[in-house]
């Protein structure tokens, strides 16, 4: 066995109401006037006030930042962290999706480094330290409560991402009853988002090990038992936990064994077209797995075992296929855009989409199969 490493967050609380931990959890972090940073739509929805009465019960002021925007850009984060300067807050807590949890994650370390963010993009460039830092998902999808990354649209169409040890959290609190309110449309994509994290950990080339494994296919039983429930039967709190533990354990896995191609295609789409992360990865994640099969059929094999156990395939290519095929069907199911021509993306870019999926070299020497820019261009052409 190789020599590997594996971090996570310090520590996770999960189960319905387990947001009532969350003022023990700031005494024990030395949190006592934290930054709560989430988007409009969290507080629009009332989700807050669960938040709020915590807090409010335990006398514990906070400065709220509700600025966030999908995708953050920038100037979002430089006002998170100009909020948190101003009101000297020496803690923070990230509060729905994943924008704002990699907001939080960011505005947390800034605020405490002195560091610039242009200068920590890639990968362990951060050496500062940051303020305590609790997040809670609102959302079962990114796992961005488990994982050292944050990812910022640097222009109209590109994005960067800061990897660092410093970005993992102090804890994280799962509590299933702040998703049930979530839209099908979200819960679809989201769900999907946190599956295909699960599958590009178990087969990631560099970094695969034995937790990453064992976390993934966990999630992957989770997800695909429960992801038809959240989606048909929105108030179902029991589906809601699984699908929250689900993509927290998936993104414990590929925090450590990090994604491939899937992600590296699905990057352009987002930032071009502005097409929900999930989604863009479920429009290429069928034709991701095809190309692969070639050197990670056994894997696939026993992914598929995972999902759907009543498959009849014997062999591994054949699993693989299965494999596939699952996906689509799950796709179909959940009522999302299967091609791209459906989610409107004009056929004279495919090439451009290529050119820059190459850029993602973090993701692509992940992937188990070599990705060349004319397969790139061959697999968005048969996702059209």
């Amino acid at each position: 066995m190789s020599i590997f490493q594996f971090s996570t967050t310090s520590s996770l609380v999960s189960g319905p109401g387990s947001i009532e931990e969350l003022a023990d959890i700031c005494r024990r972090l030395g949190i006592t006037h934290p930054l709560v940073v989430c988007d409009r739509g969290v507080v629009e929805a009332g989700l807050l006030s669960s938040l709020e009465t915590v807090l409010a019960q335990h006398a514990l002021p906070y400065q709220l930042f509700s600025d966030v925007i999908a995708d953050p850009p920038e100037t979002v984060i430089q006002a998170g962290l100009q909020t948190a300067v101003d009101a000297e807050v020496d803690g923070v807590i990230g509060f729905g999706g994943g924008s704002s949890l990699d907001t939080a994650k960011l505005v947390a370390l800034l605020a405490r480094s002195g560091e610039s963010l242009p200068t920590i993009y890639g990968v362990d460039q951060s050496r500062g330290p940051r303020l305590p830092l609790i997040q809670i998902p609102t959302t079962a999808g990114t796992g961005s409560e488990v994982t050292p990354v944050a990812i910022v649209t640097t222009g109209d169409s590109t994005k960067a991402g800061v990897v660092s040890p410093q970005l993992l959290p102090d804890a994280a609190i799962l509590d299933g009853a702040l998703t049930t309110s979530l839209p099908p449309f979200v819960t679809a994509c989201t769900g999907v988002d946190a599956m295909v994290h699960a599958v590009e950990a178990y087969t990631s080339v560099i970094k695969k090990n034995p937790y990453s494994d064992m976390l993934a296919e966990k999630a992957l039983l989770l997800m695909s038992r429960n992801i038809h429930r959240v989606f048909t039967e929105g108030a179902d709190l029991e589906a809601r936990q699984a699908m929250l533990l689900g993509a927290c354990l998936a993104g414990q896995a590929f925090a450590n064994a990090p994604v491939g191609a899937v992600h590296a295609l699905a990057y352009p789409l987002g930032g071009h077209y502005h097409i929900p992360h999930g989604l863009s990865n479920s429009l290429v994640l069928p034709h991701v797995l095809r190309f692969n099969i070639e050197q990670a059929a056994p894997l696939y094999a026993r992914l598929l075992d995972i999902v759907a156990p009543e498959a009849t395939a014997s062999s591994s290519t054949e699993k693989a296929e299965q494999f596939a095929c699952y996906f689509e069907g799950l796709i179909d199911d959940l009522s999302l855009p299967s091609t791209l021509s459906a989610a409107d993306v004009p056929e004279k870019d495919l090439a451009m989409l290529a050119s820059e999926a190459m850029l993602q070299t973090r993701l692509l020497v992940n992937n188990p199969r070599q990705v060349l820019e004319t397969d790139a261009l061959s697999i968005y052409q048969q996702a059209y």
